[in-house]
């Protein structure tokens, strides 16, 4: 099958998934890119189509090994031209997909884990991607989320996560309500915020959930108030705060560094 139409109801569905209401009325998203499509078929994601390109002139060529494990999914051909008025990528390599997003039933928190990421309203899309990079990293499969979160199905998120996306579990929830569920069950609450003294080299992490905040505000003073300790990161220099992907990093690593 051959799409030509910028008028094909696919085509039209496509680009309705730009849009977070939409992703979550059907419970789909985008990805684009060989690497992305090869990460979505390694971890078993539900693959509805893969569009490729008929037509485009790409330096990114396909392993045969690739090749045969996209020719099993259901594929359609598009013109280079719809391509184009579909894609995200500035330089695209002509091959994107749909995929189901898991589905609500399955978001469920494991409380059995011992290290938790709690993220209150990070609103940059590469912050977010970021952090599920770094979580997938060390092996964390899930993070819970505020309602007013950058989308993690984001296009811009996805790409950043570099396949994370198909490895760790992203749950949203009333952040309050997950506290004082933690709290019953024993697990230490770390918020972040620049006016404490203690850093996170005072604390113990080993059954414990850290909470990192909004890019300017920080974590939401409602939630601050229910933590066990407030912690920082030391910084010797001028600078005051550092990026929140770049903060969340250095604590990850320091709580994966007590565990090793």
């Amino acid at each position: 099958m051959l799409i030509t139409s910028k008028d094909n109801d696919l085509i039209k569905h496509i680009r309705k998934l730009k849009e977070k209401k939409y992703r979550d009325e059907f419970g789909e998203f985008v990805i684009e890119g060989i690497k992305m499509i090869e990460e979505a078929i390694k971890e078993n994601a539900k693959i509805k189509y893969i569009l490729i390109c008929d037509d485009c002139k790409t330096e990114n060529s396909m392993t045969p090994e690739q090749l045969y494990d996209i020719a099993k999914q259901e594929c359609i051909y598009v013109t280079e031209k719809i391509l184009v008025s579909i894609t995200d990528v500035v330089a695209p390599q002509g091959i994107m997909a749909i995929v189901e997003k898991p589905m609500k039933s399955e978001n469920k928190i494991d409380y059995r884990a011992n290290h938790f990421l709690l993220l209150d309203n990070i609103q940059d899309p590469g912050n977010m991607g970021t952090i599920l990079r770094t979580a997938d990293s060390l092996n964390m499969k899930q993070i819970i989320v505020s309602a007013g979160t950058a989308d993690c199905y984001n296009s811009k998120v996805v790409r950043s996560t570099m396949g994370a996306i198909f490895r760790v579990n992203v749950i949203e929830r009333d952040l309050e309500k997950v506290i004082k569920e933690m709290e019953k069950r024993g697990i230490k609450i770390y918020g972040t915020d620049l006016k404490t003294d203690k850093t996170i080299y005072d604390v113990d992490y080993s059954k414990s959930a850290v909470i990192i905040g909004n890019e300017a505000n920080g974590v939401s003073p409602n939630v601050l108030d229910l933590v066990d300790e407030k912690i920082k990161i030391p910084m010797s220099g001028k600078t005051e705060s550092l990026n929140a992907a770049v903060a969340t990093g250095i604590i990850l690593y320091e709580m994966n560094r007590r565990k090793l």
